[in-house]
């Protein structure tokens, strides 16, 4: 029997960098999900306050098994 992913896609922030955003993503979707299996990297955009950046966000795809019934 086959296996079905789903991808739900969320948006992780950091004031230190996209990577550690990245991983706040990864990190809020392994506590509330089972059976992840990947994730892909959509985008990386950043909020600025006077020249400099304030807040890292990256848009992540998250991939994980659904459970049999």
């Amino acid at each position: 029997m086959g296996e079905t992913i789903k991808v739900i896609e969320l948006v992780g922030t950091s004031t230190d960098s996209w990577e550690d955003a990245a991983q706040n993503a990864l990190n809020d979707a392994d506590e509330l999900l089972e059976n992840l299996s990947g994730i892909e990297i959509e985008s990386q955009t950043a909020d600025i306050e006077d020249g400099q950046i304030e807040r890292y966000k990256t848009t992540v795809h998250v991939a994980f098994a659904l459970q049999d019934r």
